[in-house]
C-alpha cells in the first residue's frame, strides 16, 4: 500500500509500505481522511521525543472497517464506519493503575510512536473504534481526535459560567477550545498574530479578538489556554491571569524549550498552572459533541489533499494559511 514516511527528521517522503494485517483484538481500516496537527510537524521536524524513525505518522483519522481480527469484538462488522483513539495505554503501570493511561510509563500512541493513518490502510485495537454516525463524514470524523483533546484540557483547566477566558492561538485547537469553554459558559477572549484567522474566532463567539496581547491594556482574566506551545505566548497568557488565576499549557512546544514566569507571582497570587496532555477518556464525549453539533466542524476544516500531496500538506500546515489540513489518502482511488 501507499503511505507517507518520515525516513528521519527532515526526510519526508510517499512510498510503498507492506500492508498491515489485524492482529488479535485488531481491525484494519481503509483510512476516509486523516488530519495534520502540530504534533505531525514536531515528528517530521524531530521534536517529539517519543518517536521512532522511520514511522508512518498520523493520529487523527476515521475509516471503514476491512478485516478484523482475531478476538475483536462482536460488533463490529466488515464496512463498518469508525473513527479511532489513537491512545496506546500498557494498563499496568502505575499511572495507568491510577487512571492517568496518558501518563502511561510505556505510553504509545498510533501514528506517533506506531504506523499511522496516513496511508491506505491502517491496523488498530479493536477497543479503541468508535462507532461514526451515518450523519458525520470521513473528515467531520477525523477531526474527533482532536475535539477530544480539547474536551481533557478543558477538564484540566476547568470553567465555571460567567468566567473570562484568554485563548492564545486561533488555529484549530483554539477555536475548539474557545467553542467548549463558551459552552461552559465563559467568555473567550482570543489572540492570534496571524489576523486572517481572528474572522472565524468571532464568527464562532468570541468575546473580543486581538493579533497581541499589548492591545489588552493590562486587562487580567480569570484563565489563560495556551494553543501556540511558543514561549513567548505561555508567557504571555501567565502576565495576563489575574490573582488567583490559571493557566493551562494547551500548545505542544518542543522538548527543550523554556520559559521564564515569576515563581513570586505564582506563589503570592496563588497561580494554577496545568498541563493537558493528549486524551484520556474523552473520545467519547468528543464524538457526541461533533455528531450533535455542539462543535462547529465547517469553519475548521478548510484543506484535504490527496496522499501524494502529503509533503504539500505538512508545508501548509505550517505556513499557518489553513486551519485544519487534511488528508483522504484513498480519493485518488476512488477518484
Amino acid at each position: 500500500m501507499r503511505a507517507a514516511i518520515v525516513d528521519k527528521p527532515g526526510s519526508i517522503r510517499v512510498g510503498e509500505v507492506p500492508d498491515p494485517t489485524a492482529g488479535d483484538g485488531q481491525l484494519v481500516l481503509r483510512v476516509g481522511a486523516c488530519g495534520i496537527c502540530g504534533t505531525d510537524l514536531h515528528i517530521a521536524d524531530g521534536e517529539f521525543p517519543p518517536t521512532p524513525y522511520p514511522i508512518v505518522p498520523g493520529h487523527e483519522f476515521a475509516g471503514e472497517i476491512v478485516e478484523i481480527g482475531k478476538n475483536a469484538p462482536a460488533e463490529w462488522q466488515v464496512g463498518d464506519r469508525v473513527a479511532v483513539d489513537p491512545s496506546l495505554f500498557c494498563g499496568h503501570c502505575g499511572p495507568c493503575r491510577s487512571g492517568h493511561g496518558n501518563l502511561c510509563a510505556n505510553w504509545n500512541a498510533t501514528g506517533d510512536t506506531v504506523d499511522g493513518a496516513f496511508a491506505e490502510y491502517v491496523a488498530v485495537p479493536a477497543v479503541n473504534a468508535y462507532r461514526l454516525p451515518d450523519s458525520l463524514n470521513w473528515q467531520q470524523g477525523a477531526l474527533v481526535e482532536p475535539v477530544s483533546c480539547a474536551v481533557h484540557g478543558v477538564r484540566r483547566i476547568g470553567v465555571e459560567a460567567g468566567e473570562r477566558f484568554l485563548v492564545i492561538g486561533a488555529g484549530t485547537m483554539g477555536l475548539l477550545m474557545q467553542q467548549l469553554l463558551q459552552r461552559g459558559g465563559a467568555s473567550v477572549t482570543m489572540v492570534d498574530r496571524n489576523a486572517a484567522r481572528l474572522p472565524r474566532a468571532t464568527q464562532l463567539g468570541a468575546d473580543a479578538v486581538t493579533t497581541d496581547t499589548a492591545q489588552l491594556s493590562g486587562e487580567r482574566f480569570d484563565a489563560a489556554v495556551d494553543c501556540t506551545g511558543v514561549p513567548s505566548a505561555i508567557e504571555a497568557a501567565f502576565n495576563s491571569v489575574r490573582r488567583g488565576g490559571r493557566l493551562l499549557i494547551f500548545g505542544v512546544a518542543p522538548g527543550d524549550a523554556q520559559v521564564n514566569l515569576s515563581p513570586f507571582r505564582i506563589y503570592n497570587d496563588e497561580l494554577t498552572i496545568v498541563g493537558s496532555m493528549a486524551v484520556l477518556n474523552s473520545y467519547g464525549a468528543a464524538l457526541d459533541l461533533v455528531a450533535n453539533g455542539a462543535v462547529e466542524t465547517a469553519p475548521l476544516l478548510t484543506d484535504a489533499l490527496p496522499l501524494s500531496e502529503y509533503p504539500k500538506a505538512l508545508e501548509l500546515m505550517r505556513s499557518g494559511a489553513g486551519l485544519k489540513v487534511q488528508v483522504l489518502p484513498n480519493a485518488e482511488q476512488e477518484g
